[in-house]
């Protein structure tokens, strides 16, 4: 597009809506004509919402670092009939440091692809957006196996969704103690009389407790323990078998992880 009829349809556009600012970040982007790009950016305010970076793949554009995935921050953009655009941003972490990390980068597009999917416009986005920040700051963690964080994620997704199953009490006869076995069907734990002869995982107190911690701890120290090998192994088990069974989706990026380990 020329660039005067360019800036006309910019100035048309900015008639018909008013400008916000929104806090999110940036889930995807691609790239649009010659010098342009759309993005899907997770916002508290408004959900998932997608926005035309007009310019932003020119050299010398201010939207240049702004309109790439993980970029977080506060983004003014203003509302055309159809679409939103993206006047200017103010990011606050770029997570530059994933790109350095192979491993970490892929592991941060499988929770960026999965928040795409599970957003939409016009929800309250505060709960993902902040379980997304803090679970890329844990992928900086060499403390925490990035294995162990994909879990607690896809575990706590679930808590977001309103969809978890029940680990706190048996799922047959409601009983608090003795929970030693998890069913995939049952959607929830059994406890060590209800499980016999279930088709269900074993699992002794310290699986129970990560499956748990998982889903109520509060945000600020989800990523902030780590389990012994056999325990993370059975934990992994519990919570790859349940979205198998019920999530129906495969995302392109998960298919990358197959290749890490």
């Amino acid at each position: 597009m020329p660039a005067g009829r360019r800036r006309l349809y910019g100035r048309m556009e900015r008639q018909m809506g008013q400008t916000i600012v929104l806090t999110g970040m940036v889930l995807s982007a691609m790239p649009i004509g010659e010098y342009d790009k759309r993005i899907l950016v997770l916002t508290r305010e408004r959900g998932k919402i997608a926005a035309f970076a007009r310019g932003a793949r020119r050299p010398n554009s201010a939207l240049l670092a702004a309109a790439n995935p993980f970029s977080f921050g506060q983004f003014e953009v203003y509302e055309g009939k159809s679409a939103y655009s993206l006047a200017k941003a103010e990011i606050k972490d770029y997570f530059r440091e994933l790109a350095q990390d192979l491993d970490a980068v892929s592991y941060g597009f499988y929770f960026l692809e999965m928040a795409a999917y599970y957003t939409q416009e016009n929800m309250d986005g505060t709960d993902f957006l902040n379980l997304l920040y803090v679970t890329l700051k844990a992928l900086l963690k060499p403390a925490i196996d990035n294995r162990l964080v994909r879990r607690i994620f896809e575990w706590r997704v679930l808590a977001v969704l309103g969809e978890y199953p029940d680990v706190f009490s048996c799922v047959k006869c409601g009983r608090e103690d003795g929970l030693h076995y998890f069913s995939v069907y049952r959607h929830g734990v059994l406890c060590v009389d209800c499980g016999k002869g279930e088709h269900a995982v074993p699992m002794d107190a310290a699986v129970l407790y990560a499956l748990q911690y998982s889903l109520a701890a509060p945000l600020e120290k989800l990523y902030q323990f780590t389990l012994s090998a056999p325990v993370q192994k059975r934990m992994e088990e519990i919570v790859s078998g349940y979205l198998q069974e019920h999530r129906g989706h495969v995302f392109h990026a998960e298919e990358m992880l197959r290749f890490i380990y």
